[in-house]
């Protein structure tokens, strides 16, 4: 199969671009009331399309690795970056009510507060950008484990790591949706 690249790569990632962000719109996930609710522990759609799209996309890849359409590239596992990250993220989606995703979906849907907030992003981008050597020296270099994924950390073939985690979704969303009929 020949690689898709220049123009054809740019419209594709524009055409699948569009059609991600009305799905998050059809999603409700466009809709801060939708984000906030998932922080409240009152409307779990959010976490639902998360384990709907991590589990669609994980057989999506390993299949496409199986049959020599995509290669793994991995990247270094960093423990402390992972948690700050996840933390800045945490409290940025919090205090925002978007994730990036989500954020851009809801500009593109003529929301100003998402607006304002996407500007909060980009200045994110650009302190982090001009910080980076001080993460790379004294953030991203504690806890790091090398290039390394979780069927080498765990000993479990991908398929069986794959299983776990769509057997896991499944009864998520079986408790999610029979605790939500109560």
């Amino acid at each position: 199969m020949l690689p898709v690249t220049g123009g054809l790569a740019l419209g594709l990632a524009v055409a699948f671009g569009a059609l991600f962000g009305w799905l998050l719109h059809q999603g409700r996930l466009t809709d801060y009331g939708t984000i906030v609710g998932q922080f409240r522990l009152r409307d779990f759609t959010v976490a639902k399309v998360m384990l709907t799209a991590i589990v669609v996309g994980g057989i999506g890849i390993y299949a496409l690795v199986q049959l020599g359409l995509a290669k793994y590239h991995i990247r270094d596992a960093n423990m402390l970056g992972t948690i700050v990250g996840a933390a800045i993220f945490g409290v940025g989606m919090v205090l925002y009510g978007y994730c990036p995703g989500t954020g851009l979906a809801a500009i593109a849907t003529g929301s100003v507060h998402a607006l304002v907030g996407g500007l909060g992003m980009i200045a994110g981008a650009i302190a982090y950008a001009f910080s980076f050597d001080w993460v790379r020296d004294n953030i991203l270099s504690v806890g790091k484990l090398g290039k390394i994924t979780l069927s080498d950390a765990s000993g479990l073939p991908a398929i069986a790591i794959l299983f776990i985690l769509t057997v896991g979704a499944l009864v998520a969303f079986y408790r999610l949706e029979t605790s939500a009929a109560r």
